[in-house]
Protein backbone atom coordinates (compact mmCIF):
# COMPACT_ATOMS: atom_id res chain seq x y z
CA UNK A 1 0.00 0.00 0.00
CA UNK A 2 1.24 3.39 -0.90
CA UNK A 3 1.35 6.58 1.65
CA UNK A 4 -1.40 8.68 0.28
CA UNK A 5 0.28 12.21 0.59
CA UNK A 6 3.65 12.43 0.88
CA UNK A 7 5.92 15.50 1.06
CA UNK A 8 9.16 16.39 0.44
CA UNK A 9 10.44 18.79 3.67
CA UNK A 10 13.69 20.27 3.72
CA UNK A 11 16.45 17.50 3.75
CA UNK A 12 19.44 18.05 5.77
CA UNK A 13 22.18 20.56 4.35
CA UNK A 14 25.00 17.95 4.01
CA UNK A 15 27.29 19.59 1.43
CA UNK A 16 26.91 22.63 3.31
CA UNK A 17 27.73 20.94 6.94
CA UNK A 18 30.43 19.09 5.53
CA UNK A 19 32.13 21.46 3.19
CA UNK A 20 35.59 21.13 4.70
CA UNK A 21 35.07 17.58 4.46
CA UNK A 22 34.09 14.14 5.37
CA UNK A 23 36.68 12.87 8.11
CA UNK A 24 36.99 14.02 11.39
CA UNK A 25 40.67 13.40 13.11
CA UNK A 26 42.02 15.16 16.00
CA UNK A 27 38.62 17.22 16.71
CA UNK A 28 38.33 18.83 13.09
CA UNK A 29 36.49 17.90 9.20
CA UNK A 30 39.10 17.50 6.82
CA UNK A 31 39.13 15.85 3.23
CA UNK A 32 40.14 12.54 2.44
CA UNK A 33 43.25 12.18 0.61
CA UNK A 34 42.60 8.71 -1.71
CA UNK A 35 41.99 10.63 -5.28
CA UNK A 36 38.44 9.18 -5.00
CA UNK A 37 35.21 10.49 -4.07
CA UNK A 38 31.65 8.90 -2.95
CA UNK A 39 27.97 10.06 -3.42
CA UNK A 40 25.71 9.71 -0.64
CA UNK A 41 22.16 9.16 -2.18
CA UNK A 42 18.80 10.10 -0.92
CA UNK A 43 17.76 5.61 -1.57
CA UNK A 44 13.90 7.11 -1.57
CA UNK A 45 14.54 9.53 -4.99
CA UNK A 46 17.72 7.96 -6.14
CA UNK A 47 19.06 11.52 -5.89
CA UNK A 48 22.46 12.10 -5.03
CA UNK A 49 22.37 14.00 -1.90
CA UNK A 50 26.33 14.43 -0.49
CA UNK A 51 29.61 13.94 -2.28
CA UNK A 52 32.96 13.71 -0.17
CA UNK A 53 36.87 12.62 -0.69
CA UNK A 54 37.10 8.83 0.34
CA UNK A 55 39.97 8.43 3.32
CA UNK A 56 43.24 6.61 2.29
CA UNK A 57 46.01 4.66 3.84
CA UNK A 58 47.48 8.24 4.80
CA UNK A 59 44.11 9.51 6.36
CA UNK A 60 43.87 6.01 8.57
CA UNK A 61 47.49 6.51 9.74
CA UNK A 62 46.78 10.02 10.78
CA UNK A 63 43.80 8.95 12.86
CA UNK A 64 45.34 6.31 14.55
CA UNK A 65 48.46 8.36 15.51
CA UNK A 66 45.88 11.03 16.89
CA UNK A 67 43.91 8.61 19.02
CA UNK A 68 47.45 7.17 19.96
CA UNK A 69 48.28 10.49 21.23
CA UNK A 70 44.91 11.29 22.91
CA UNK A 71 45.35 8.05 24.74
CA UNK A 72 47.68 8.75 27.54
CA UNK A 73 45.71 12.06 28.43
CA UNK A 74 42.37 10.04 28.13
CA UNK A 75 42.79 6.80 29.95
CA UNK A 76 44.87 8.49 33.15
CA UNK A 77 41.59 11.09 33.95
CA UNK A 78 39.47 9.35 36.85
CA UNK A 79 36.34 7.94 35.73
CA UNK A 80 34.47 10.57 37.28
CA UNK A 81 35.99 12.66 34.71
CA UNK A 82 35.13 10.21 32.09
CA UNK A 83 31.28 10.44 32.86
CA UNK A 84 30.93 14.05 33.29
CA UNK A 85 32.26 14.13 29.66
CA UNK A 86 29.81 11.85 28.64
CA UNK A 87 26.40 13.52 30.34
CA UNK A 88 28.08 16.57 28.93
CA UNK A 89 27.86 14.42 25.92
CA UNK A 90 24.31 13.48 26.02
CA UNK A 91 23.13 16.78 26.71
CA UNK A 92 24.92 18.49 23.67
CA UNK A 93 23.19 15.26 21.70
CA UNK A 94 19.52 16.06 23.08
CA UNK A 95 20.07 19.42 21.91
CA UNK A 96 20.76 18.19 18.20
CA UNK A 97 18.28 15.65 17.98
CA UNK A 98 16.30 17.15 14.93
CA UNK A 99 19.46 17.10 12.83
CA UNK A 100 20.66 13.66 13.64
CA UNK A 101 16.96 11.94 13.13
CA UNK A 102 16.46 13.94 9.64
CA UNK A 103 19.95 12.98 8.39
CA UNK A 104 19.72 9.64 9.09
CA UNK A 105 16.41 9.20 7.38
CA UNK A 106 17.81 11.18 4.31
CA UNK A 107 21.30 8.80 4.40
CA UNK A 108 19.02 5.59 5.13
CA UNK A 109 15.40 5.91 4.13
CA UNK A 110 14.24 5.51 7.53
CA UNK A 111 10.87 6.75 8.61
CA UNK A 112 11.56 9.91 10.30
CA UNK A 113 9.09 9.14 12.96
CA UNK A 114 11.52 5.80 13.02
CA UNK A 115 14.66 8.27 13.58
CA UNK A 116 12.77 10.49 15.69
CA UNK A 117 11.33 8.09 18.73
CA UNK A 118 13.89 4.93 18.34
CA UNK A 119 17.18 5.76 16.54
CA UNK A 120 18.05 8.98 18.28
CA UNK A 121 16.30 8.29 21.75
CA UNK A 122 17.98 4.83 22.01
CA UNK A 123 22.03 6.73 21.09
CA UNK A 124 20.92 9.31 23.73
CA UNK A 125 20.23 7.01 25.85
CA UNK A 126 23.19 4.86 25.33
CA UNK A 127 25.67 7.52 26.38
CA UNK A 128 23.36 8.16 29.52
CA UNK A 129 23.67 4.32 30.48
CA UNK A 130 27.89 4.41 29.59
CA UNK A 131 28.20 8.12 31.35
CA UNK A 132 27.06 5.70 34.51
CA UNK A 133 29.21 2.97 33.76
CA UNK A 134 32.01 5.13 33.80
CA UNK A 135 32.31 5.17 37.34
CA UNK A 136 32.67 1.07 37.67
CA UNK A 137 35.67 0.24 36.28
CA UNK A 138 36.00 -2.40 38.56
CA UNK A 139 38.96 -4.82 39.09
CA UNK A 140 38.38 -7.78 41.93
CA UNK A 141 39.11 -7.46 46.08
CA UNK A 142 42.77 -8.35 46.68
CA UNK A 143 43.50 -11.63 49.06
CA UNK A 144 46.51 -13.36 50.37
CA UNK A 145 46.18 -16.70 47.88
CA UNK A 146 50.50 -17.49 47.77
CA UNK A 147 52.56 -17.58 51.22
CA UNK A 148 53.28 -13.52 52.25
CA UNK A 149 51.53 -12.17 49.07
CA UNK A 150 48.67 -9.87 48.54
CA UNK A 151 47.19 -10.71 44.68
CA UNK A 152 44.54 -8.24 43.20
CA UNK A 153 42.67 -7.69 39.88
CA UNK A 154 42.84 -4.92 37.40
CA UNK A 155 40.45 -3.59 34.81
CA UNK A 156 42.12 -1.37 32.10
CA UNK A 157 41.50 0.48 28.58
CA UNK A 158 43.10 -1.73 25.93
CA UNK A 159 44.73 1.48 23.57
CA UNK A 160 43.52 2.76 20.20
CA UNK A 161 40.04 0.44 19.22
CA UNK A 162 39.57 0.11 15.39
CA UNK A 163 35.57 0.03 14.66
CA UNK A 164 33.86 -1.08 11.29
CA UNK A 165 30.00 0.14 11.68
CA UNK A 166 27.67 -0.94 8.86
CA UNK A 167 24.74 0.71 6.84
CA UNK A 168 21.27 -0.23 8.88
CA UNK A 169 22.19 1.59 11.65
CA UNK A 170 24.75 4.26 11.37
CA UNK A 171 23.76 5.94 14.65
CA UNK A 172 23.45 3.79 17.03
CA UNK A 173 26.18 1.58 15.73
CA UNK A 174 28.83 4.63 15.91
CA UNK A 175 27.34 4.62 19.39
CA UNK A 176 27.91 1.04 20.27
CA UNK A 177 31.06 0.71 19.13
CA UNK A 178 32.13 4.35 20.43
CA UNK A 179 30.45 4.29 24.29
CA UNK A 180 31.45 1.58 25.66
CA UNK A 181 35.71 2.51 24.14
CA UNK A 182 35.70 5.57 25.36
CA UNK A 183 33.78 5.03 28.82
CA UNK A 184 36.41 2.34 29.82
CA UNK A 185 39.34 5.15 28.38
CA UNK A 186 40.15 3.77 25.32
CA UNK A 187 40.48 6.26 22.42
CA UNK A 188 38.75 4.86 19.14
CA UNK A 189 38.81 5.12 14.85
CA UNK A 190 35.48 4.36 13.45
CA UNK A 191 35.03 3.89 10.01
CA UNK A 192 31.66 3.96 8.94
CA UNK A 193 29.81 2.49 5.89
CA UNK A 194 30.57 4.85 2.72
CA UNK A 195 26.97 4.88 2.38
CA UNK A 196 26.02 6.25 5.50
CA UNK A 197 28.91 8.93 6.83
CA UNK A 198 26.54 11.30 7.92
CA UNK A 199 24.95 11.02 11.61
CA UNK A 200 28.79 9.19 12.81
CA UNK A 201 30.61 13.07 11.61
CA UNK A 202 27.63 15.13 13.90
CA UNK A 203 27.86 12.66 16.68
CA UNK A 204 31.52 13.25 16.46
CA UNK A 205 31.20 16.81 16.78
CA UNK A 206 29.08 16.66 19.19
CA UNK A 207 30.94 14.87 21.29
CA UNK A 208 34.15 17.37 20.77
CA UNK A 209 31.65 20.56 21.34
CA UNK A 210 30.91 19.10 24.88
CA UNK A 211 34.30 18.84 25.46
CA UNK A 212 35.41 15.42 24.85
CA UNK A 213 39.51 16.14 23.97
CA UNK A 214 40.36 16.24 20.58
CA UNK A 215 41.51 12.65 19.25
CA UNK A 216 39.87 10.49 21.56
CA UNK A 217 37.21 10.01 18.66
CA UNK A 218 38.39 9.77 14.85
CA UNK A 219 36.17 9.19 11.79
CA UNK A 220 37.68 7.96 8.90
CA UNK A 221 34.84 7.66 5.75
CA UNK A 222 36.91 5.57 3.45
CA UNK A 223 36.33 1.97 1.25
CA UNK A 224 36.21 -0.77 3.54
CA UNK A 225 39.23 -3.11 1.23
CA UNK A 226 41.36 0.57 1.60
CA UNK A 227 40.66 2.29 4.94
CA UNK A 228 38.80 -0.39 6.83
CA UNK A 229 41.54 -3.62 5.90
CA UNK A 230 44.15 -0.55 6.98
CA UNK A 231 42.23 -0.03 10.04
CA UNK A 232 42.01 -3.61 10.93
CA UNK A 233 45.63 -4.37 10.04
CA UNK A 234 47.11 -1.30 11.94
CA UNK A 235 49.82 -2.11 14.20
CA UNK A 236 48.88 0.60 16.90
CA UNK A 237 45.34 -0.57 16.84
CA UNK A 238 44.73 -2.76 20.18
CA UNK A 239 41.47 -3.67 19.40
CA UNK A 240 39.25 -4.15 16.33
CA UNK A 241 34.81 -4.24 16.79
CA UNK A 242 33.40 -5.21 13.37
CA UNK A 243 29.49 -5.20 12.38
CA UNK A 244 28.47 -6.54 9.29
CA UNK A 245 28.18 -10.06 7.20
CA UNK A 246 29.71 -12.99 8.23
CA UNK A 247 31.55 -13.30 4.99
CA UNK A 248 33.15 -10.10 5.89
CA UNK A 249 33.62 -10.83 9.05
CA UNK A 250 36.09 -13.65 8.23
CA UNK A 251 37.78 -11.13 6.29
CA UNK A 252 38.05 -9.33 9.42
CA UNK A 253 39.33 -11.83 11.81
CA UNK A 254 41.70 -13.06 9.19
CA UNK A 255 43.39 -9.51 9.27
CA UNK A 256 43.60 -9.07 12.88
CA UNK A 257 45.10 -12.25 13.40
CA UNK A 258 48.42 -11.02 12.13
CA UNK A 259 48.77 -8.75 14.46
CA UNK A 260 47.04 -11.23 17.28
CA UNK A 261 44.83 -8.24 18.52
CA UNK A 262 41.73 -8.13 20.72
CA UNK A 263 38.71 -9.14 18.01
CA UNK A 264 34.77 -8.38 18.87
CA UNK A 265 32.50 -9.11 16.09
CA UNK A 266 28.62 -8.71 15.29
CA UNK A 267 27.64 -10.65 12.06
CA UNK A 268 24.96 -12.28 10.52
CA UNK A 269 21.49 -13.40 11.53
CA UNK A 270 18.91 -15.73 10.14
CA UNK A 271 15.85 -15.16 13.36
CA UNK A 272 13.58 -17.77 13.59
CA UNK A 273 10.25 -16.85 15.03
CA UNK A 274 8.55 -19.37 16.84
CA UNK A 275 4.63 -19.27 17.58
CA UNK A 276 3.28 -22.57 19.76
CA UNK A 277 -0.39 -23.89 19.02
CA UNK A 278 -1.31 -21.84 21.95
CA UNK A 279 -0.18 -18.54 21.52
CA UNK A 280 -1.86 -15.47 21.15
CA UNK A 281 -2.42 -15.51 17.43
CA UNK A 282 -3.18 -12.21 16.85
CA UNK A 283 -0.24 -10.94 18.88
CA UNK A 284 2.14 -13.23 17.19
CA UNK A 285 0.67 -11.48 13.56
CA UNK A 286 1.27 -8.37 14.88
CA UNK A 287 4.80 -9.31 16.40
CA UNK A 288 5.62 -11.20 13.23
CA UNK A 289 4.76 -8.36 10.58
CA UNK A 290 6.60 -5.29 12.80
CA UNK A 291 9.68 -7.69 13.99
CA UNK A 292 10.02 -8.51 9.78
CA UNK A 293 9.56 -5.22 8.50
CA UNK A 294 11.69 -3.01 10.80
CA UNK A 295 14.04 -0.67 9.31
CA UNK A 296 12.73 -2.05 6.27
CA UNK A 297 14.19 -5.59 7.10
CA UNK A 298 17.61 -4.52 7.38
CA UNK A 299 18.19 -5.49 10.74
CA UNK A 300 20.28 -8.72 11.77
CA UNK A 301 17.83 -9.61 14.18
CA UNK A 302 14.53 -9.17 12.33
CA UNK A 303 11.82 -12.01 12.14
CA UNK A 304 13.02 -13.69 8.94
CA UNK A 305 11.70 -17.23 9.54
CA UNK A 306 8.49 -17.94 11.45
CA UNK A 307 7.66 -21.68 12.47
CA UNK A 308 4.34 -21.82 13.34
CA UNK A 309 2.58 -24.86 14.52
CA UNK A 310 0.32 -26.81 12.13
CA UNK A 311 -3.21 -26.01 14.08
CA UNK A 312 -2.27 -22.16 13.60
CA UNK A 313 -0.59 -21.90 10.30
CA UNK A 314 -2.72 -21.37 7.66
CA UNK A 315 -4.69 -18.94 9.63
CA UNK A 316 -1.15 -16.86 10.75
CA UNK A 317 -0.29 -16.86 7.13
CA UNK A 318 -3.72 -15.75 6.15
CA UNK A 319 -3.66 -12.63 8.83
CA UNK A 320 -0.03 -11.99 8.37
CA UNK A 321 -0.12 -11.18 4.90
CA UNK A 322 -3.48 -9.19 5.23
CA UNK A 323 -1.93 -6.85 7.95
CA UNK A 324 1.71 -6.62 5.33
CA UNK A 325 -1.14 -5.28 2.77
CA UNK A 326 -1.86 -2.12 4.97
CA UNK A 327 1.45 -1.21 5.55
CA UNK A 328 1.86 2.12 4.03
CA UNK A 329 5.39 2.84 1.54
CA UNK A 330 6.50 6.19 1.00
CA UNK A 331 8.85 9.25 1.46
CA UNK A 332 10.13 8.66 4.33
CA UNK A 333 9.77 12.29 5.72
CA UNK A 334 6.02 12.00 5.20
CA UNK A 335 4.23 11.46 8.67
CA UNK A 336 2.13 8.37 7.05
CA UNK A 337 4.85 6.41 6.32
CA UNK A 338 5.54 3.18 7.41
CA UNK A 339 8.36 1.49 5.86
CA UNK A 340 11.02 3.15 3.84
CA UNK A 341 12.91 1.73 1.20
CA UNK A 342 15.96 -0.59 1.15
CA UNK A 343 19.65 1.11 1.37
CA UNK A 344 19.92 1.32 -2.35
CA UNK A 345 18.67 -0.49 -5.50
CA UNK A 346 21.47 -2.47 -5.46
CA UNK A 347 20.20 -4.01 -2.40
CA UNK A 348 16.28 -3.74 -3.75
CA UNK A 349 17.83 -6.12 -6.51
CA UNK A 350 19.20 -8.66 -4.14
CA UNK A 351 16.13 -9.20 -1.99
CA UNK A 352 14.00 -9.57 -5.47
CA UNK A 353 16.52 -12.09 -6.21
CA UNK A 354 15.89 -14.41 -3.45
CA UNK A 355 11.94 -13.60 -3.74
CA UNK A 356 11.84 -14.32 -7.86
CA UNK A 357 14.01 -17.60 -7.23
CA UNK A 358 11.79 -19.11 -4.37
CA UNK A 359 8.90 -19.29 -6.88
CA UNK A 360 10.05 -21.74 -8.33
CA UNK A 361 9.63 -24.16 -4.45
CA UNK A 362 7.42 -21.93 -2.75
CA UNK A 363 3.98 -19.66 -2.36
CA UNK A 364 4.82 -15.94 -2.34
CA UNK A 365 1.47 -15.24 -0.67
CA UNK A 366 2.08 -11.23 -0.76
CA UNK A 367 4.65 -8.50 -2.16
CA UNK A 368 7.60 -9.95 -3.77
CA UNK A 369 7.32 -7.02 -6.14
CA UNK A 370 8.77 -3.33 -6.34
CA UNK A 371 6.15 -1.01 -6.34
CA UNK A 372 5.40 1.74 -9.13
CA UNK A 373 3.76 5.04 -9.91
CA UNK A 374 5.26 7.29 -7.29
CA UNK A 375 7.93 5.33 -6.18
CA UNK A 376 9.55 3.67 -8.78
CA UNK A 377 12.61 6.12 -8.50
CA UNK A 378 13.61 4.96 -4.85
CA UNK A 379 14.49 1.17 -3.89
CA UNK A 380 11.61 0.40 -2.40
CA UNK A 381 10.04 -3.27 -2.00
CA UNK A 382 6.58 -4.33 -0.96
CA UNK A 383 6.40 -6.35 2.33
CA UNK A 384 6.45 -9.73 1.18
CA UNK A 385 5.37 -13.13 2.75
CA UNK A 386 6.62 -16.74 1.25
CA UNK A 387 4.85 -19.67 3.14
CA UNK A 388 5.86 -23.31 2.18
CA UNK A 389 9.28 -23.29 1.75
CA UNK A 390 11.78 -26.37 2.35
CA UNK A 391 13.90 -26.01 5.35
CA UNK A 392 16.95 -26.50 3.49
CA UNK A 393 15.94 -24.21 0.52
CA UNK A 394 17.88 -20.54 -0.14
CA UNK A 395 15.19 -18.16 1.21
CA UNK A 396 14.94 -20.14 4.60
CA UNK A 397 18.91 -20.46 4.91
CA UNK A 398 20.58 -17.26 3.63
CA UNK A 399 20.58 -13.77 5.09
CA UNK A 400 18.11 -11.80 2.67
CA UNK A 401 17.90 -8.38 4.70
CA UNK A 402 15.56 -6.80 3.30
CA UNK A 403 11.19 -7.09 3.89
CA UNK A 404 10.78 -10.75 3.57
CA UNK A 405 9.58 -13.34 5.87
CA UNK A 406 8.96 -16.85 5.22
CA UNK A 407 6.60 -18.68 7.19
CA UNK A 408 7.22 -22.78 8.02
CA UNK A 409 4.92 -25.28 9.47
CA UNK A 410 5.68 -27.47 12.21
CA UNK A 411 3.85 -30.69 14.44
CA UNK A 412 5.84 -30.97 17.74
CA UNK A 413 7.31 -28.78 20.07
CA UNK A 414 10.69 -30.84 18.99
CA UNK A 415 10.72 -30.53 16.00
CA UNK A 416 9.84 -26.78 16.24
CA UNK A 417 13.00 -26.14 18.12
CA UNK A 418 14.98 -27.90 16.53
CA UNK A 419 14.43 -26.23 13.09
CA UNK A 420 14.51 -23.00 14.97
CA UNK A 421 18.14 -23.98 15.41
CA UNK A 422 18.72 -25.29 12.05
CA UNK A 423 20.69 -22.49 10.15
CA UNK A 424 24.35 -21.62 10.75
CA UNK A 425 23.54 -18.16 12.54
CA UNK A 426 22.12 -17.28 16.52
CA UNK A 427 21.60 -13.76 16.84
CA UNK A 428 18.43 -13.47 18.03
CA UNK A 429 15.20 -15.84 18.00
CA UNK A 430 11.78 -15.21 19.86
CA UNK A 431 8.91 -18.06 21.06
CA UNK A 432 5.10 -17.04 21.20
CA UNK A 433 3.06 -19.12 24.20
CA UNK A 434 0.94 -18.32 27.05
CA UNK A 435 2.54 -22.03 28.58
CA UNK A 436 5.84 -20.62 31.23
CA UNK A 437 7.19 -23.87 30.79
CA UNK A 438 6.95 -24.16 27.34
CA UNK A 439 8.66 -20.54 26.51
CA UNK A 440 11.01 -21.43 29.47
CA UNK A 441 12.11 -24.59 27.55
CA UNK A 442 12.85 -22.40 24.15
CA UNK A 443 14.58 -19.99 25.98
CA UNK A 444 17.15 -22.72 27.55
CA UNK A 445 17.09 -24.46 23.70
CA UNK A 446 16.84 -21.63 21.07
CA UNK A 447 20.96 -20.99 20.71
CA UNK A 448 21.38 -17.90 19.93
CA UNK A 449 22.07 -14.43 22.24
CA UNK A 450 18.98 -12.87 22.36
CA UNK A 451 15.69 -15.02 23.07
CA UNK A 452 12.00 -12.63 23.51
CA UNK A 453 9.34 -14.42 24.81
CA UNK A 454 5.85 -13.25 23.20
CA UNK A 455 7.97 -10.12 21.38
CA UNK A 456 10.20 -9.82 18.81
CA UNK A 457 12.95 -6.89 18.27
CA UNK A 458 12.90 -4.57 21.37
CA UNK A 459 16.04 -3.65 23.04
CA UNK A 460 17.35 -1.92 26.23
CA UNK A 461 21.05 -0.54 26.92
CA UNK A 462 21.19 -2.37 30.37
CA UNK A 463 21.28 -6.17 28.03
CA UNK A 464 23.63 -7.32 26.55
CA UNK A 465 23.31 -7.61 22.24
CA UNK A 466 25.34 -10.33 20.37
CA UNK A 467 25.27 -13.78 19.04
CA UNK A 468 26.21 -17.56 19.00
CA UNK A 469 28.26 -19.43 16.05
CA UNK A 470 28.23 -17.76 12.85
CA UNK A 471 26.63 -14.27 14.15
CA UNK A 472 29.84 -13.83 15.87
CA UNK A 473 31.24 -13.37 19.58
CA UNK A 474 31.17 -10.38 21.88
CA UNK A 475 28.49 -7.70 23.10
CA UNK A 476 27.15 -4.71 22.73
CA UNK A 477 25.36 -2.44 25.14
CA UNK A 478 25.31 -3.16 28.77
CA UNK A 479 27.85 -3.47 31.67
CA UNK A 480 29.51 -7.11 29.43
CA UNK A 481 29.98 -5.16 26.18
CA UNK A 482 32.05 -2.35 28.79
CA UNK A 483 34.04 -5.16 29.88
CA UNK A 484 34.85 -5.82 26.34
CA UNK A 485 36.81 -3.06 26.06
CA UNK A 486 39.16 -3.67 28.77
CA UNK A 487 41.96 -6.14 29.70
CA UNK A 488 42.81 -7.84 33.20
CA UNK A 489 46.08 -7.24 35.12
CA UNK A 490 47.18 -9.52 38.21
CA UNK A 491 48.88 -7.33 40.39
CA UNK A 492 51.18 -9.04 43.15
CA UNK A 493 52.62 -7.55 45.99
CA UNK A 494 55.35 -9.42 48.43
CA UNK A 495 53.99 -8.77 51.79
CA UNK A 496 57.63 -9.06 53.74
CA UNK A 497 59.76 -6.72 55.19
CA UNK A 498 63.11 -7.73 54.00
CA UNK A 499 63.55 -8.77 50.49
CA UNK A 500 63.17 -12.15 49.77
CA UNK A 501 66.96 -13.01 49.05
CA UNK A 502 66.27 -17.66 48.95
CA UNK A 503 64.19 -17.56 45.11
CA UNK A 504 67.31 -18.28 43.50
CA UNK A 505 67.89 -21.23 45.29
CA UNK A 506 64.07 -22.48 44.62
CA UNK A 507 65.06 -22.44 40.60
CA UNK A 508 68.58 -22.73 40.18
CA UNK A 509 69.24 -25.30 43.76
CA UNK A 510 72.36 -24.24 45.85
CA UNK A 511 75.04 -22.66 43.26
CA UNK A 512 78.53 -22.15 44.92
CA UNK A 513 80.20 -18.44 43.24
Amino acid sequence: MHNPGTVTPDRFAAQERFAEGAQFIAGRLTKGTSGRTHAVVDPSTGEEVFTYELAGVADVDAAVAAARAAFPGWSSITPGERSDALHRFAAVLADRAEDLARAESMQCGKPLKLTREFDVPGTIDNIAFFAGAARHLQGQSAGEYSGDHTSYVRREPIGVVGSIAPWNYPLQMAAWKILPAIAAGNTIVLKPAELTPLTSLLFAQAATDAGIPDGVINIVNGAGRVAGEHLVGHPDVAMTSFTGSTAVGKRVAEIATATVKRLHLELGGKAPFVVFDDADLEAAVNGAVAGALINTGQDCTAATRAYVQRPLYEAFVEQTAALMETVRLGDPFAPGTDLGPLISHVQRDRVAGFVDRARGYARVVTGGEAPKADLENGAYYRPTLVADAAQNSEIVQSEIFGPVLVVLPFDTDDEGLRLANDTPYGLAASAWSRDVYRANRATREIKAGCVWINDHIPIISEMPHGGFRASGFGKDMSAYSFEEYTQIKHVMFDNTAAPRKDWHRTIFGDRQG
